[in-house]
């Protein structure tokens, strides 16, 4: 099934000419997922279906995954309710976590939504986003994973005191810079889980 999902995916995508990149900036995630899945090494979660299906303009239906096909990447979210910001940061985010399978949401309810049928290993948040800020946000996301690592990004350093009672690991000023992501997961000793053997992608030429 994984083979046949990923066939039909790659097909879907040519047919309208687009590029894995592409798709990828339009689904706000990393272009080694849409690599992954066309290579059928990993599937989409299910909350991304709906997504992925509007992106290639057809009905959810007409994409089957195989739900057994194990992770073999860390999964990391981040949350950003500006698009255009939210963009670089995944660009960012990507160069620094190259083997993680990354996820932008510029919906803190579509997140959380995420979050309850996917376990989260690293999540980054923005701070100030309207009804929801990314401290509530921390505190529902921990109440589903109590073991999840969250880091905070914000444009005002002044929310540091703030973000240090709500259980995250760290804190970032934008703009993101891919040395200072690496750093800081580094001292704060945060372990991610690592691609099974044999399935690392190294760098790929867009398609």
């Amino acid at each position: 099934m994984s083979e046949s999902f990923a066939e039909r995916l790659k097909q879907l995508r040519s047919e309208r000419g687009i590029t894995q990149q592409q798709l990828a900036s339009m689904m706000y995630i990393g272009r080694s997922s849409i690599s992954r899945w066309e290579s059928g090494i990993r599937i989409p979660d299910l909350i991304l279906l709906p997504r992925l299906a509007k992106c290639l303009e057809v009905d959810v239906s007409l994409l089957f995954p195989d739900e057994d096909l194990l992770r073999s990447a860390p999964v990391v979210i981040i949350v950003d309710d500006e698009q255009p910001i939210l963009t670089g940061e995944l660009n960012t985010l990507c160069e620094a976590l190259p083997s993680a399978e990354i996820t932008g949401f510029t919906s803190p309810a579509e997140a959380l939504e995420f979050a309850r049928h996917t376990r989260i290993d690293l999540a980054f948040l923005d701070i100030e986003m309207g009804k929801t800020n990314g401290l509530e946000l921390c505190g529902k996301l921990l109440e589903i994973n109590p073991s999840l690592n969250v880091i905070y990004l914000t444009a005002f350093p002044d929310y540091a005191l703030d973000a240090w009672g709500t259980g995250a690991r760290g804190f970032i000023v934008k703009p993101l810079d891919t040395v200072e992501v690496t750093d800081l997961l580094r001292k704060l000793k945060i372990s991610l889980p690592q691609p099974e053997p044999g399935k690392r992608e190294g760098p790929e030429a867009l398609v």
